[in-house]
C-alpha cells in the first residue's frame, strides 16, 4: 500500500517546496501585479468576445410568391414646390397599381429647409404608362387632364400663380412614406409628370427650367437589420447649370435575417448603378428622378450565431496559462539580473 502511495506521489507535476526555502522579492511582487492586471484584461476581452455574436451568410433560390415589396422613400427636392411633384409607380407588365397600399406624405419646405406645410397623397399612379419598366414616359401626362379650359381658366391661373410664388420664395419639398408594390420588376419616379402639359409649360416655361436636384435621406426595400448598408442613404445630387434626368438602376436581393432568438426578419438589400441623362434644348422630355428596380432570384439568409462555451474555456486557458508562464520566466530573469548587479565584487589582497 505504501508503495502505491509513493508511486502516485512521483506523478505529481507540481511539487511544493518547504516554506523556509521560498524567497519573496520586491521584483517578484511587481511582476506578479503586472501578471494579474494582464490576466484580468485578457479575461474581460475573451468574455466580451464570447458574448458577442457573429453572422453566417447562406444563399438559396428565392421561392417567395405573391408577396408585396415595401419601398421606403424619404427624399428632399430643394428646388421644386410640393404642388408640382408627383410620385408614380408601375410594374414591368404595365399594370396600373391603383389599389396600392400607399402612405406618402409631402412636406413643404422654405428656403432654409424648415417645414411650413403638409400634404397627404393617396393616388400616386399615373394613369397611362408603357408596358415595360425600361420604356419610361418622360413628359407630363395630359391624357387624364382633358378638361374644359373655359370652366377652369381661373382655377388654373390661380394654381400657376401659387406655384410661381412658391418657386420665387425658394420653396422645396420633402417626400416620404411607403409604397407597397407587387414583387416584380418595375419602377417608380418622382417628377412633374402629374401636371397637365400646358400647365407645366406655363409654370416652368420649358422643361429646361425643371431642376430635379435632390437628397436621398433614406431609400430601402424593407426593415433594417444590424449591419445593413443602403448605398443611397445620405446621397445628394445638386444641379447648378445642367438640367436632366437621374436614373438609378437597382438590383434587389431578398434577404432573411435570423436573430439568435430564432426570430426571422424578412427584408431586402440592394446594389445600385447611377446614370444622369442631360437635357438639350430640342428635347421634348421632362426631367425626373427614376428608380428602376429588378429582383434577384437568389435569397440571402444571414444567421446570428454565438461561439461555444467549450471554445471560450479553451481560449481562456490558453491566454491565462500563457500569461502565467511568461510572468514566471520574467520573474526569474529579473531575479538573476538583480542578483548579478547587487552581488559584491571580491577584494584583491596584495
Amino acid at each position: 500500500m505504501m508503495g502505491v502511495k509513493q508511486a502516485i506521489k512521483k506523478l505529481d507535476a507540481f511539487p511544493r517546496a518547504e516554506e523556509h526555502l521560498l524567497q519573496k522579492t520586491r521584483s517578484g511582487a511587481v511582476v506578479s501585479l503586472m501578471g494579474l492586471v494582464i490576466m484580468a484584461t485578457l479575461f474581460l476581452h475573451e468574455l466580451r468576445f464570447y458574448l458577442s455574436t457573429y453572422t453566417v451568410h447562406q444563399m438559396s433560390v428565392d421561392l417567395k410568391r405573391g408577396e408585396t415589396l415595401p419601398i421606403h422613400i424619404n427624399m428632399t427636392f430643394p428646388s421644386l414646390p410640393c404642388d408640382v411633384l408627383s410620385v408614380d409607380a408601375i410594374d414591368m407588365s404595365g399594370k396600373h397599381e391603383v389599389d396600392l397600399d400607399t402612405n406618402i406624405w409631402k412636406l413643404r419646405l422654405n428656403n432654409y429647409g424648415h417645414i411650413i406645410g403638409t400634404e397627404y397623397l393617396s393616388d400616386l399612379v399615373e394613369k397611362e404608362h408603357s408596358h415595360s419598366h425600361g420604356d419610361e414616359k418622360d413628359h407630363p401626362d395630359d391624357t387624364n387632364h382633358k378638361i374644359h379650359l373655359q370652366g377652369l381658366d381661373q382655377e388654373t391661373e390661380n394654381m400657376v400663380k401659387k406655384v410661381k410664388q412658391a418657386m420665387a420664395n425658394g420653396e422645396g419639398c420633402r417626400v416620404y412614406g411607403v409604397l407597397d408594390v407587387q414583387r416584380v420588376a418595375g419602377n417608380f419616379h418622382i417628377s412633374v409628370h402629374g401636371l397637365n402639359v400646358f400647365v407645366a409649360q406655363m409654370i416652368f416655361e420649358g422643361s429646361n427650367h425643371v431642376n430635379v436636384s435632390h437628397m436621398i435621406h433614406d431609400l430601402s426595400f424593407g426593415p433594417k437589420y444590424p449591419g445593413i448598408n443602403n448605398p443611397l442613404d445620405g446621397m445628394a445630387r445638386t444641379l447648378h447649370q445642367a438640367i436632366g434626368t437621374f436614373k438609378y438602376y437597382i438590383k434587389i436581393v431578398p434577404t432573411e435575417y435570423r436573430y439568435l432568438s430564432k426570430e426571422v426578419l424578412p427584408t431586402n438589400q440592394f446594389s445600385v448603378t447611377e446614370y444622369f441623362s442631360p437635357m438639350h434644348d430640342f428635347d421634348r422630355t421632362w426631367p425626373a428622378v427614376y428608380f428602376l428596380y429588378d429582383l434577384s432570384p437568389i435569397t440571402v439568409t444571414i444567421k446570428e450565431e454565438r461561439r461555444s462555451f467549450l471554445h471560450f474555456i479553451t481560449r481562456l486557458c490558453a491566454v491565462l496559462g500563457g500569461t502565467f508562464a511568461l510572468t514566471g520566466m520574467l520573474d526569474r530573469w529579473m531575479y538573476r539580473l538583480i542578483e548579478a548587479v547587487m552581488k559584491p565584487k571580491p577584494r584583491i589582497v596584495l
